[in-house]
């Protein structure tokens, strides 16, 4: 296990995910500030701290909760960049880049979910 979140290679494609989604969201429609561009930062950031936040518990039980949170937060952010593409506040280009990250982190998320859910299951 890591000593810090830090060295969590899924924290820092996250924490990378969410500095490119901020970049991309500056170009919203200013109507949007406190609509779709506030939800996508919000589940953008609530990503790499669930995943900090998880690791920073004391059970691995307490891991997998935030780290389900984490995947939740993820998935809700695929959905909104799908709607800011029909909405056509991002060209297909970046939305294709963002989407990428978004399954990069969330196939880091699965493996890492499942390898706590065996050593948690292994435990007596």
């Amino acid at each position: 296990m890591a000593r810090s979140y830090r060295e969590l290679l899924v924290w820092q494609k996250a924490k990378a995910l969410a500095v490119h989604l901020y970049r991309s969201t500056e170009r919203f429609p200013k109507t949007e500030t406190y609509g779709l561009t506030s939800q996508m930062r919000r589940a953008a950031v609530s990503v790499v701290s669930n995943i900090a936040e998880g690791q920073g518990r004391l059970t691995s039980g307490e891991f997998l909760h935030f780290l389900g949170q984490a995947r939740g937060s993820l998935l809700e952010l695929d959905t909104q960049l799908a709607i800011a593409l029909d909405l056509a506040y991002l060209d297909q280009g970046e939305q294709m880049m963002l989407a990428e990250e978004i399954y990069q982190v969330l196939g880091l998320l699965n493996r890492l979910i499942d390898s706590l859910r065996r050593k948690h299951a292994a435990v007596p």
